[in-house]
């Protein structure tokens, strides 16, 4: 239990007090595997050992008392647990509730706790202050002074911010394209319409001209059939 505001924990070399840190490093979002002095997730579990067999997860569970309501949440207990198992499968859970990862930066994002922050310091982090490595102090200060929550919401709103160009940028393709093929479409209905006028015409046209060859035709009928006849009273009177 750490119930004090300035927790020191001391021990003799290779007792496990760096395993602790890793463990509350870890439950709360540490992703970098190389962070916690491993080559890969799976060294996180118990291999086994002559008096206990070998586990099939690694699990850690870490419980803060919210009676001053420091996390934004109703519960005055609250517990968030993480799980990787040996089939590559891992978990979160907040109260026993399974969350994502998101939700359990969210609950601490306004505290300074993060698997990043001075809040938990290990002896490599004290060199790197002395040092100034990477801005160390200012990042710690920054998180003293509760800024990194700010920063964190920028970093979200601009993150959507370039989403929501990027979304604009392909719209504006998207017309582009649209564009070009409606006046694509409106030539070939043009066309399309022009086709249409033209069968009409011709249609039209050739009924004339049938009306016209038919009306030739029966004149010509007319006039063979009076022929005809002339010839045949011109035999009668002979």
């Amino acid at each position: 239990m750490l119930d004090h505001p300035i927790t020191g924990i001391v021990g003799p070399n290779g007792c496990g007090k760096s395993n602790i840190v890793d463990a509350i490093r870890w439950v709360i979002g540490e992703h970098k595997i190389k962070s916690l002095r491993s080559d890969n997730l799976d060294d996180l579990i118990f291999n086994g050992s002559k008096s206990r067999s070998a586990s099939g997860m690694a699990e850690v569970s870490l419980t803060f008392e919210n009676t001053r309501n420091l996390l934004p949440t109703e519960f005055t207990t609250v517990t968030i647990t993480r799980k990787f198992y040996k089939s590559g499968e891992s978990e979160y859970r907040l109260n026993d509730v399974s969350c994502r990862l998101k939700d359990i930066h969210n609950l601490f994002l306004d505290t300074g706790v993060s698997n990043d922050s001075y809040a938990i310091i290990e002896l490599g982090m004290v060199d790197d202050i002395i040092r100034d490595k990477d801005n160390s102090r200012r990042r710690m200060l920054e998180q003293a002074a509760g800024i990194s929550i700010y920063k964190a919401r920028k970093k979200e709103a601009r993150q959507k911010l370039d989403g929501t160009q990027q979304d604009l940028a392909r719209i504006e393709d998207l017309l582009f394209e649209i564009s070009n093929n409606l006046r694509t479409l409106e030539n070939q209905a043009r066309k399309a319409e022009r086709y249409f006028q033209v069968k009409k015409e011709y249609q039209h046209i050739s009924l004339e001209l049938a009306k016209a060859s038919l009306a030739d035709f029966n004149d010509k009928y007319k006039q063979l059939n009076e022929q005809q006849n002339q010839e045949v009273d011109r035999k009668i009177q002979l």
